[in-house]
Parts: C-alpha cells; structure tokens; sequence
C-alpha cells in the first residue's frame, strides 16, 4: 500500500468522509495553464438524494443487506455525491442498465448506499466497512469503486483553486471538505459561507459534495481568479428541503480557506471521448 495521507472524521448519518490522498494522485493533476475560465452548469439526472430520513423513503437497509438492522441514516456522503456525478456522465439507458433508476429518489438512494458499500471497501486502509460498520469513506475509494464498475475510465484531481475551476470546464467533480456546523444552515441563496464567522463554529466532520456548476467568474485587475466573487454551486444529499432545493453555493474563497482539508475528485470518460 502507498504511503497515503490520510485524516479520519467523526462519522454520522449526515456525514461520512475521510481524508484520503495518494501521493501518485499528483501525476493526474489537471494543470491550469492560464486559459480563461467561464461560467458552466452540469445537471444530474439523478433526483436530490437523502441520505437522511431513510426510513420515510420506504428504504430498509435491512432488506438490502443480510444481518444489518435497519437505520435511519448513513454516513454515505461519497457514495451520493458520486451518483450524483456519474449521472451526467451516462445517459439514462446506460445507467438504468447498471440499476440506476434516474427517476426514482428512494431506488436511486439505494443504488447510492450500495456504491458507499464498494467504496468503503475500497478504502483498504480502513479495516471496517459497509456492511455492518458505518465507517465513512473516502474520494479516492469511491472513485476506484466507479472505475472497478466501469462507469469511469480515470479520475482526475486538482490542488489549486485554478485547477478546480479547469477541471469543471469539462465536467462535475467530486469535493470532499471539513464540515462547520455553520454550514448546515446556508444564508440566502444558499451560500453556506454567509456568515463571516464560520470558522469559529465547531466542525461536525467531514462531508463529500458533488460540485456541478461555476456560477460567476471574476478576474481582478491583473488577471487572476477573483476568488470572492468567483461562486460555484454544489449538490448536496440532504433531501430537496435543505439548502437552495437540495443545492449550496460557495466563494472560491472558501475553497481556498480550506484548501488543506479539501481533495477534489473527478471521475471521467477520457478514453470514450
């Protein structure tokens, strides 16, 4: 196993990602080399999932899985986020044809905790997993579990606010991030860097996000990203009543504050493209 770096979160049932980096991810990074970058929205077709509030969605883990009891929650952030993902990257045919029913929330949940499951058994730097354990999981370990059902060909990263920007120029990417409890209460418009003072809330642990949009780009007067005014908007997996319907938008300032708690991961169709 490589020498990887990895940060382990409190896990809960809104909650679920740890901190994983490879060191040979650096070899896939998509570099920014200056070209501009304009504003650009990529749409799931997967409904807002809830990792939530199993149980009212008629889901029981019970019958997806031998010798688990029902729960009411998961801490499957990296397994919807990547559904998410993965649902703008094939049409509905194809996906239908691996289980993935785009137009039903409870069969899509479902199909998301069992990608949560591949994943955290993926992650073999951890010695629990799903079932029975709700361990969390990671960006790394739910992008292998993609490509191992070849609904990617590779995955990319970026460790710049630039090269985050580059990489949603060609599609949706995976973020994991420290989740501050702020956060869980956005302010207009869903920005859940509204409040100035959410570094000083507790951090709840550790959350993946499928990021799908940059909604506004500024330069300032030399040319560079602008990151307070730059804003991107991310899919959540809290249900449509959470949020902007089930959405958050963010600054790049943002990211770039929590730049070293922040991997970003980007399942794609290189070789088919």
């Amino acid at each position: 196993m490589p020498d990887l770096e990895i940060h382990q979160y409190e896990v809960a049932g809104h909650l679920g990602r740890h901190l994983v980096l490879d060191p040979r991810s650096l070899a896939y990074r998509r570099r920014y080399t200056g070209e501009p970058l304009r504003p650009v929205e990529w749409a799931p077709k997967v409904p807002v999932l809830d990792q939530q509030n199993l149980g009212q969605q008629g889901i029981r883990t019970s019958l997806l899985f031998e010798s688990v009891d029902d729960v009411d929650a998961l801490g499957s952030c990296t397994g919807n986020a990547a559904t998410a993902l993965i649902s703008v990257l094939h049409d509905a045919p194809t996906l239908g044809a691996v289980g993935l029913d785009v137009t039903d929330p409870a069969s899509a949940e479902q199909w998301a905790i069992g990608l949560y499951s591949d994943a955290t058994h993926r992650d073999q730097w951890h010695t629990d997993a799903w079932p029975a354990a709700d361990c969390g999981s990671s960006g790394l370990g739910v992008a292998k579990a993609l490509r191992a059902r070849g609904l990617a060909d590779q995955y990319g990263h970026a460790t710049t606010a630039e090269e985050l920007g580059t990489l949603l120029q060609t599609g949706p990417v995976l973020m994991g991030l420290s989740w501050y409890s702020s956060f869980s209460d956005p302010g207009p418009n869903g920005f859940i860097d509204a409040d100035p003072t959410w570094a000083s809330s507790p951090l709840e642990g550790g959350h993946e996000v499928c990021v799908v949009a940059v909604e506004d780009v500024f330069t300032d007067e030399s040319g560079a990203l602008d990151y307070s005014r730059t804003i991107l908007r991310a899919r959540n997996s809290w249900g449509r009543s959470w949020g902007d319907q089930g959405e958050f938008r963010f600054s790049l300032s943002l990211y770039h504050q929590l730049q070293g708690s922040i991997d970003i991961v980007q399942p794609r169709l290189d070789a088919s493209r």
